[in-house]
């Protein structure tokens, strides 16, 4: 595996490469261009200055989050070919650039969604959670307003407040999509994209839903094993492949993730994995804990050790964190807990590979 950290940028993040590089066993970073409007092409010479500022620090950046889907590709608008064009552009421009792997998702509106950005857990640390229950009752404006008053100042992926503008109209569009449609219209940007990717050597992982659960009564497509299946079968590419969020999947007891990554990963279809723990009280109410086993509902060595069966060897990064120390930054995604997670995840590698013989 490859132990990575995601990074906003030298203008977004208050955490620096430095303090990233002091992260025992930190191999790189996951970054993206923050700045560029969703649908523009992204030019090679920012993503080398990303890749020269990482290096000085010892640190690699082979991996994209993300290279975000224009909403008019979901919509299957006659704009799409525009903004697919330029998403090729894009990856022919990554390639140049070193980036091997490339996350993104076909979530409609909203990247993810949460009904509290800072729950509060029992030792004063705080977290990300989501509650139907608080969902009930609030309008989308509600939901994005709340999202937006409780970010600390960051700017959110997914929750750009000049996107979000357009709520009602983006909502208006999607009246009358059911998951079938949403599916076709992924199925025709695969197969347009995913051949370039092919030929770029770039492996493409498609994020689950998260949660993966319609919110809104908007459609989702990459909620589970069945889900996978129907698109692995849309291109058959190693280059049409996935992103194994544990977190988001896992916050549906009936998604057996081990047995989700030993499937795909002999389809070699398993590119990228978010690590992290949630704790599950009943459907569709969840928070996210520290990546520790026993403090949350998943397994994280079966988890860790499926990925040692099928000799995972892309990116792997800790994925969100609670605010603990006193910190204050970009919700889930602050320094110390992170760091904890890396930490905790080589700890079960190291382990691993000494049960196995291999240390």
């Amino acid at each position: 595996m490859r132990m990575t950290f995601r990074w906003y940028g030298e203008k977004d993040d208050n955490i620096t490469l430095q303090q990233i590089d002091q992260i025992p066993g930190m191999d790189g970073i996951v970054g993206a261009l923050f700045d560029i409007p969703v649908g523009d092409v992204w030019p090679v010479e920012p993503l080398l200055h990303i890749k020269e500022e990482a290096a000085k620090h010892n640190l690699v950046f082979k991996d994209l989050e993300s290279i975000n889907v224009h909403e008019d590709i979901k919509l299957g608008l006659p704009s799409r070919d525009k903004y697919i064009e330029n998403y090729i552009q894009s990856l022919k421009n990554a390639a140049k650039a070193g980036i091997e792997v490339v996350c993104y998702n076909f979530m409609p509106i909203f990247d993810w969604t949460r009904t509290d950005l800072a729950k509060p857990l029992y030792d004063g640390s705080t977290c990300l959670a989501y509650d139907y229950h608080l969902v009930a009752g609030k309008t989308p404006q509600d939901m994005a307003r709340e999202i937006l008053d409780n970010s600390n100042g960051f700017v959110l992926p997914g929750w750009e407040p000049e996107r979000l503008q357009e709520l009602s109209h983006l909502f208006e569009q999607y009246e009358g999509m059911d998951e079938d449609g949403l599916r076709k219209n992924l199925a025709y940007f695969l197969k347009a994209v995913v051949p370039v990717a092919e030929e770029c050597g770039i492996k493409m992982g498609i994020h689950p839903d998260d949660p993966p659960i319609s919110v809104f009564g908007l459609p989702r497509i990459v909620k589970n094993e069945a889900d996978l299946d129907k698109i692995a079968a849309m291109v058959d590419s190693e280059s049409n492949g996935f992103t194994i969020c544990t977190g988001s999947l896992g916050s549906n007891r009936q998604n057996d993730i081990p047995h989700i990554i030993r499937k795909f990963g002999r389809q070699h279809r398993v590119q990228f994995v978010h690590l992290r723990n949630v704790q599950v009280h009943e459907p569709w109410v969840f928070n996210e804990v520290a990546h520790k086993s026993a403090i949350g509902s998943l397994d994280m060595f079966e988890i860790a050790k499926a990925l040692y069966d099928i000799h995972f060897d892309g990116p792997i990064r800790p994925d969100h964190g609670r605010m603990i120390w006193g910190e204050e930054g970009r919700p889930g995604y602050g320094l110390y807990d992170r760091a904890l997670g890396a930490n905790y995840i080589c700890g079960l590698w190291d382990a691993i590979n000494r049960l196995c013989g291999q240390f």
